[in-house]
Order: C-alpha cells, then sequence, then structure tokens
C-alpha cells in the first residue's frame, strides 16, 4: 500500500510555517511578545560571530523587525524568562522547559566526566567544590575569575585552565546556570538563584520515557514532518534508537503517520506525520514575498542535509575553511523569499565606516535577479542598518556574480 504523499511547494510551505518565516515579518519584538516568538521556535541558537548581527539577533529580527538586541537581553538576564543551555550547540531556552533538560544534565555530567578527564589532561574535578566555594560566596562570575593562579592558553576550548572545564562541568550538570553575558563571556551562578525552585526540584522531574514523548511530540510539532533520527536531533537530547522507538509506539497507536515527502529534485523520502497533515491550512499559504536575510544558523537551516532536500538549497559555513579553498566566503548569509531560497550574500557591517558592505551576492540557479528582487533586496538590507549598527549600505564592483 502507498504512503499519503506530500508534495514539495507544500512541504516547504508547511516547514517554513512551522519556523514562523511565512507570515508577515511584523508585530511587536519584546517582552511576552518575545517570549512566545521564543516559545514557538523552542529555542534560539547562539552565536557569537558579528559580521552583521550575531546569529540569535538575526534569527528573531528575521520574524520581527522590530526586534533589537536589548529585548532578548531583558528577557534571559533580568527576566528569568530564559536559561541557557545546550540543544545541539548552546542556546537560549524558554525557562518553563527547564526541567526536560533534567535527562539532559544527567547524561551530560556521566558523559563530560570521562571525557574531558582523557581530553582535558588535568584534574578539573579538584577544582569543583573550590569554584563552587567561590561562587557560593562570590556570586556571578566569569571564567577570568576563577583560577586565577592556574596558567592560561588562548589555544581553544581543550586547553581551558582546570578551574574554567571545571565551571562548564558544573553548568552542563546542573550545579551552575549561566545568568548572562558579558560581551559573548559566560556568567555563572548557582542554579538555586538562578532557576525557581518549582522547576529545578529533582522530584518533579520527567523520567526518561516522559522525556522522550516530551521531546519526539515537540519537535514533531515544530517541525510539520520528519524522521525519526531529525525528531532526535531537534533537542538532542535523546538517541535515534529513542525516537524510533517513540515513532514506532505513536505509529501503533494511531497517533503518528507515514507519509512520503517530495524533495525539490522529485525524490521521496518517508516521514513521520500527525494524523490531519493533509488539512494544514498552511499547505496552500502563500508566504510573503518579501526578502529575508536568514542567519547560517536559522532553525529553518540548521539541517543542512534537510534544507537541501526541500528547497535544493546545498549550504555550509565557510568559517573553518581555508580563503584560498572557500567557495563563496567567510560568512555568508542565505536569502528567503516566499517558500523559495533565492541566493546567499557576503556581505559584513564595518562599524568603524558606518556602512554594511555587500561584497558578493549569487542567485540561486534558475532565478531571475531583476529590478523587482534587487529593490526587495535593498529594502531589507536598509531594514538591518539598525541591527547592524551602521547608517549606509555599499556595494563591490562586479558584486552580482552567477549561480555557481
Amino acid at each position: 500500500m502507498s504512503r499519503p504523499r506530500l508534495g514539495n511547494a507544500a512541504a516547504r510551505r508547511l516547514f517554513l510555517a512551522r519556523h514562523l518565516l511565512s507570515d508577515p515579518p511584523q508585530g511587536p519584538a519584546k517582552g511576552a511578545a518575545l517570549l512566545k516568538l521564543i516559545h514557538d521556535l523552542g529555542f534560539v541558537q547562539l552565536d557569537s560571530i558579528n559580521t552583521v548581527a550575531r546569529a540569535h539577533d538575526l534569527i528573531l529580527f528575521a520574524r520581527r523587525p522590530r526586534y533589537r538586541p536589548a529585548a532578548l537581553k531583558r528577557l534571559y538576564e533580568k527576566d528569568r524568562a530564559l536559561f541557557e543551555h545546550w540543544t545541539h550547540d548552546a542556546a537560549v531556552i524558554p525557562m518553563e522547559f527547564y526541567p526536560q533538560w533534567h535527562l539532559r544534565r544527567t547524561r551530560d555530567a556521566a558523559k563530560l566526566l570521562g571525557r574531558w578527564k582523557d581530553w582535558q589532561r588535568h584534574d578539573f574535578e579538584t577544582q569543583m567544590q573550590n569554584v563552587l566555594a567561590q561562587v557560593r560566596a562570590e556570586g556571578s562570575v566569569t571564567s577570568s575569575d576563577v583560577g586565577r593562579d592556574e596558567p592560561r592558553s588562548s589555544g581553544g576550548w581543550w586547553q581551558w585552565h582546570p578551574s574554567k572545564t571545571a565551571l562548564e562541568y558544573l553548568w552542563r550538570s546542573g550545579a551552575l546556570a549561566v545568568t548572562g553575558r558579558e560581551g559573548f563571556r559566560k556568567c555563572y551562578d548557582l542554579t538555586e538563584r538562578v532557576v525557581p525552585a518549582a522547576l529545578r526540584d529533582p522530584a518533579h522531574a520527567p523520567d526518561i520515557e516522559q522525556t522522550i514523548d516530551w521531546c519526539c511530540d515537540q519537535a514533531l510539532a515544530r517541525l510539520g514532518f520528519a524522521t525519526a533520527g531529525e525528531l532526535a536531533a531537534f533537542w538532542a537530547h535523546i538517541s535515534p534508537a529513542e525516537a524510533r522507538g517513540w515513532c514506532a509506539a505513536e505509529q501503533a497507536a494511531g497517533r503518528l503517520e507515514e507519509i512520503d515527502v517530495e524533495a525539490a529534485d522529485g525524490s521521496l523520502r518517508p516521514a513521520f506525520a500527525r494524523p490531519g497533515w493533509a488539512d494544514d491550512p498552511a499547505l496552500t499559504r502563500e508566504p510573503p514575498k518579501r526578502l529575508r536575510v536568514l542567519s547560517p544558523f536559522d532553525p529553518a537551516l540548521r539541517d543542512r542535509k534537510r534544507a537541501a532536500r526541500l528547497f535544493g538549497f546545498d549550504y555550509r559555513i565557510e568559517v573553518f575553511v581555508p580563503e584560498a579553498q572557500r567557495e563563496y566566503g567567510y560568512y555568508v548569509f542565505p536569502l528567503l523569499q516566499g517558500d523559495r531560497l533565492v541566493g546567499r550574500v557576503d556581505m559584513k557591517a564595518h562599524r568603524d565606516l558606518d556602512v554594511l558592505h555587500v561584497t558578493a551576492l549569487w542567485p540561486e540557479r534558475g532565478v531571475r535577479w531583476g529590478k523587482g528582487r534587487q529593490a526587495a533586496f535593498e529594502a531589507e538590507l536598509h531594514r538591518l542598518l539598525p541591527l547592524a549598527g551602521v547608517r549606509r549600505v555599499s556595494f563591490s564592483d562586479g558584486w552580482l556574480r552567477a549561480p555557481h
């Protein structure tokens, strides 16, 4: 018996709707409205690179152009409506989800202890009680405040000094919480001073089965359709095997359906969806034609393989690629218009010159870069100026390139 089929155009629309990219980019972008936006996304990845704006700021700006970084800082550091931990990478997450990280903290405590003992080549365990005592006595600290008499190195995370490693371990395993950032340096304090007691009570923490159910159900709600592996990867708490077990049980209970999703090249790939998926109004709702600059770490693009399948958009970030070997550039931004990824742009905010400079733009194959699209692109650049912290736009000679 053949599986129900979700066509590619409808799949793109549903996927973009679940990532909050099918509504007009407008509306309030602070306080409760911003918190709901982050809740509906699930989390917002943090990243330090600031060529135009940091990833978390651009993710939120793409959906609410009235957003400004101070609004996120207030939610996180003053209102304590968010906490920082790991999904697939460091992220800010609604505080109400804190109990669902109990399994992650427990597993990290066991995994990282052995791994870091092997990799770090120093005895960070002996520093844990010293670090905890210092935080208890002094309050919030950064890595520069602990282990002041220990050798320092700028060679990478594996050369952290013992007290810095202890800080990270205590945070990942739950004794400490990150209270915010100074620049981009984490500030740590005792979890009991940061997280409400009801949310951190181990007696009320979900068990493994409850966590698996929450992770898969909430991931699917934010993806629209997914494989078991994609469900496991969304929060990065559970294993693919645990997600496969959940899918099998939900399918047997009639709460999950297997469908075929059409890729951009016409091929089909099985995925799971909730019954009733075919009635979702997002399948036929056209996203706005306004062009948007996306962060390379936007939730819609985090899974590069899925972006390639759905949109025919083959993307990798080339930050760690030697300059001579880069195909595009150091930090290239995808461009979304409607339900298509229409190009990618290499640009940077030169704040000393007060300019957002476009070095190169490559339309995707089959995309015509005419006057209308150029006007939409320039309008988006001017909307970006306040976020980038500059006041004008410039272009290199020959900036419009041929598709690769």
